[in-house]
């Protein structure tokens, strides 16, 4: 059996050993897993339900290789996506959907990416990544020799008010476990960060939140959300401080709070008192960041921001992330999307193996720039 499950993994590019439990791999390697259960049934056909949310170019690359070598033994697969690209790439037909009705179908050789996109959201959204607007300023954020013995070493980086600075690498590199110590929830082992200049110590996410830094993690259902919680309860928690008067909670400021962010980011539900569970995953993901803008970050980290989110709440993402730095905040913006890192970035820095392979600007990135250094070219 473990033969075979390994064979399988290999298949699909993932190299682990088969008595690892599960939650030690990252969750890009647990979705290979997934896939590779899926592919190991002999099924004739396999619905997939947003499998590359967590995987990096390369994986999908892979991925797509041993759907393609099915489809030619006759396994026909439903492949659930919101990755325009993918379905472009992979598919011969596409139906779309929209708030739970069918809308339409189309073959893949008579339509346009445009079109898809209008059906699905009910109008055109214009440019897939808003205009670039804001004033770069001063350093705000900046990571000297930063080491996570066994997870990333002598990490050093800026970031500047205004800016949006995008984080490339492959999975497994090191991109979330950085992130993870500039909030403080594995600290650095050794280097320094320095915050509008000062040296400050990070050592507990309590630490960041009084420095105004702000962190979506890729993983927003384990741990950016208390999924039997309300809206109102999740948006609450980062900011009771905000929403009390004295020592006790306003129930008041707490409504308010909650009615102007759903507002603020579209949020589709029912009320405030609506289980977050219950929302698609793009309110979900609306709702992580919304609760962090309460503390008016002036530096956000995003984590794979819209992995398994449809186009048009993925456009008013972008448009918070503007936002943000149109008022001279910053944003850190790890992705897998290389398009997105792209369209979105004023500069990219790539991690290679828990190094800093190297920072490029707007004017040097390209998709092959980024893999060439990812990859540990030059």
């Amino acid at each position: 059996m473990n033969a075979i499950a390994q064979q399988q993994l290999a298949e699909l590019g993932l190299h682990v050993r088969g008595a690892m439990l599960a939650e030690e791999l990252s969750v890009g390697q647990q979705q290979i897993i997934e896939i590779a259960k899926a592919l190991m049934t002999n099924a004739s056909v396999i619905i997939m339900d947003e499998p590359t949310a967590a995987l990096t170019d390369r994986e999908i690359e892979t991925l797509f290789t041993v759907i393609n070598k099915l489809r030619k033994k006759g396994v026909s697969f439903v492949y659930i996506s919101h990755r325009m690209e993918e379905i472009f790439s992979i598919c011969d037909a596409i139906t779309i959907l929209r708030d739970g009705e069918y809308v339409g179908k189309r073959l893949i050789p008579e339509t346009s990416f445009d079109e898809v996109v209008s059906m699905m959201v009910g109008r055109s959204i214009g440019e897939r990544y808003p205009e670039r607007n804001s004033q770069i300023g001063d350093v705000i954020f900046e990571m000297r020799n930063g080491t996570k013995k066994g997870k990333f070493e002598n990490i050093s980086f800026q970031v500047r008010k205004g800016e949006i600075l995008g984080v490339a690498g492959l999975m497994g590199a090191g991109r979330t476990d950085i992130m993870k110590a500039i909030f403080g929830y594995e600290p650095l082992d050794s280097g320094q960060i320095f915050i509008n200049g000062q040296e400050v110590k990070i050592d507990s996410p309590i630490d960041a939140i009084r420095q105004r830094i702000a962190f979506i993690t890729e993983d927003r259902k384990s741990e950016g959300l208390v999924l039997d919680f309300s809206i109102r309860e999740n948006l609450a928690l980062p900011n009771l401080e905000n929403l009390s008067k004295g020592s006790v909670l306003s129930n008041e400021l707490e409504q308010q709070f909650t009615e102007d962010m759903m507002k603020l980011l579209n949020v589709k539900a029912s009320s405030g008192e609506q289980a977050v569970k219950s929302l698609s995953g793009g309110n979900q993901q609306k709702i992580v960041i919304a609760k962090w803008l309460g503390i008016h970050p002036q530096l956000l980290i995003l984590d794979e921001p819209t992995r398994g989110v449809d186009v048009g709440a993925k456009k008013e993402i972008y448009s918070i992330m503007n936002k943000l730095t149109e008022q001279g905040d910053a944003v850190i913006m790890v992705s897998s999307e290389l398009p997105e890192v792209l369209g979105m970035s004023d500069r990219v820095l790539v991690i290679h193996e828990g190094k800093v392979g190297g920072i490029l600007g707007k004017d040097e990135a390209s998709q092959e720039s980024i893999m060439a250094l990812a990859t540990g070219g030059e």
